[in-house]
């Protein structure tokens, strides 16, 4: 180096370009890319100048390692007219130093580049650090447009878990609103499904991703990770699903089904990857997902022991469904009667909270586990239950399903006066007995050691399995080993969702197997 200038040795500039080129592939790969700051001390190294990126509004983004940082406030002149556009680049002098300020882009306001030394920068030199400057732009626009990407995929996943809770909730009118100017197909749907796959957590965020849309859903679907359980994926699909214009897979088939239908995605999904299970439940109105959710869950209990790992929902009509017209729905209407007076989120709370647990609900309505606590408390209170204890539960739950998806809770006044029906007197007629008795009956001998007699403990202990196993003589891991065999023999999920377990309450109560009865 002689006064500030490089000597160019033939070939010299070409490999320090080809340098350049190997920094622009690291940007449109996986790999991770440099920051501003050591291409500007790469070039410090290189020309013997300082450098700087300077933002539109006149701030040092980066700098080399011994710019000076007072030399930008005389330049304030010449880097308002560069970065607004009415100069592409300008030579002057500060402090002493010759200084060379280029833009970085074409569009005003834009980004430059500060070059700073003792003596312009020869023909070589700044061909070098105007190359680097482009890349130094490419990265920059790089990171805003992924920055950009990242922000869209964070609302469209915020607005996708906002449109599952509201159907959770069994309000699809909620959902429509949330999405007025871009309804999904999904809320036009007359009956869903849901499909619940069982994958590695990290697996859903990007299964959810590959198979977005461009306006953030999944054509007649909604993808969504499940908040409570890590390694569940939450698909509700309408019934009617049909191949989207335009579909990817071009009229291929798997066993007869489009591949451009989500359903047969996931069970193509299944096949390729086995760690993976799906549970698919039967079609039900939009308003009632949180049932089909259930569904899908037991199916999965049930999918995670089968060969391909993939189970529809077979089971019998629900209890709620076959208790009797007009008792029932008197019953539930008192039952739920005192909630009439609470809040609504106190209700939405109740609605999930007999199927979730407590720090669930606070994740999927994203509010705190005390508020959760607090509603729930408020709901113990005017209903004069325990929510603790699995049999209060499983009450209000067979409540909220015979109250359906209607307006609730029901307006004051609708109930009829003087005394309803009672539930243990709804539980007596034949299609409940022969309800229970199905269910059971895989079960055998109740009172025989295995599956049954933990199943029927382990509900007797409120769903404690310590305290199950104490009162058994095992251990509570084989109290675990028996329900989950249990789960096997009866299409049920009974540790991790909670609807499969108030089944068996109720068949326990009906078939009069709960002690003190």
């Amino acid at each position: 180096m002689r006064n500030g200038r490089i000597e160019w040795r033939n070939g010299r500039l070409d490999g320090l370009l080809t340098r350049l080129l190997m920094e622009l592939r690291r940007y449109a790969s996986a790999e991770p890319p440099t920051e501003p700051e050591q291409l500007l001390n790469w070039l410090r190294r290189h020309t013997g100048s300082e450098f700087a990126l300077v933002t539109d509004t006149g701030t040092a983004e980066a700098v080399s390692d011994g710019f000076p940082h007072d030399l930008l406030d005389p330049l304030r002149p010449a880097l308002a007219r560069v970065t607004g556009g009415a100069l592409a680049a300008v030579a002057t002098q500060a402090d002493g130093r010759q200084v060379h300020v280029e833009a970085l882009e074409t569009r005003a306001p834009r980004p430059v580049l500060v070059t700073a030394g003792d003596a312009p920068l020869d023909r070589e030199a700044a061909a070098l650090a105007s190359h680097a400057g482009s890349v130094i732009a490419v990265a920059r626009r790089a990171h805003q447009a992924e920055r950009t990407a990242r922000g869209y995929q964070d609302k469209a996943r915020q607005l996708r878990f906002a449109v599952f809770t509201a159907l959770m909730s069994g309000d699809p009118d909620l959902a429509r609103r949330m999405t007025t100017g871009a309804v999904p197909r999904l809320l036009s749907a007359t009956r869903v499904r849901v499909h619940l796959l069982h994958c590695a957590p990290g697996d859903r965020d990007r299964l959810a991703q590959t198979y977005q849309d461009t306006a953030g859903y999944h054509g007649a679907g909604l993808m969504v990770p499940c908040p409570v359980h890590p390694h569940h994926f939450i698909c509700v699909l309408a019934d009617d699903e049909g191949p989207p214009e335009g579909g990817p897979f071009n009229g291929a088939s798997l066993d007869g089904v489009p591949l451009d239908r989500h359903d047969a995605t996931l069970r193509r999904l299944v096949l390729s990857n086995p760690h993976y299970a799906l549970g698919v439940s039967g079609p039900h109105p939009l308003a009632a997902t949180a049932e089909a959710y259930a569904e899908a869950g037991h199916a999965l209990a049930v999918a995670r022991n089968l060969p391909d790992r993939v189970a529809d929902y077979r089971g019998r009509l629900p209890l709620a469904r076959l208790l009797p017209r007009p008792a029932a729905p008197a019953w539930a209407g008192a039952f739920l009667d005192p909630l009439a007076s609470a809040p609504k989120l106190t209700s939405d709370i109740v609605r999930l909270a007999v199927s979730v647990s407590r720090s669930g609900v606070a994740r999927l309505l994203g509010i705190s586990r005390n508020t959760v606590t607090t509603h729930i408390g408020r709901a113990e209170a005017l209903l004069g239950l325990d929510l603790t204890d699995v049999r209060a539960r499983a009450a209000l739950d067979l409540a909220l399903s015979v109250a359906g998806s209607g307006p609730w809770p029901p307006a004051r006044g609708r109930r009829p006066e003087g005394p309803g029906p009672s539930l243990d007197a709804l539980l007596r007629t034949g299609a409940a007995a022969t309800w229970a008795a199905d269910l059971l009956k895989p079960l055998a001998d109740l009172d025989r050691p295995g599956p049954g007699s933990t199943l029927r403990v382990w509900i007797e202990a409120n769903t404690d399995a310590r305290e199950a196993g104490r009162r058994l003589g095992i251990s509570r891991n084989t109290v675990r080993a028996h329900l989950r065999a249990a789960e096997s023999l009866l299409n049920r999920d009974l540790l991790t969702l909670t609807s499969g377990v108030h089944d068996v309450v109720h068949a326990l109560r009906i078939a009069g197997a709960r002690p003190g009865r």
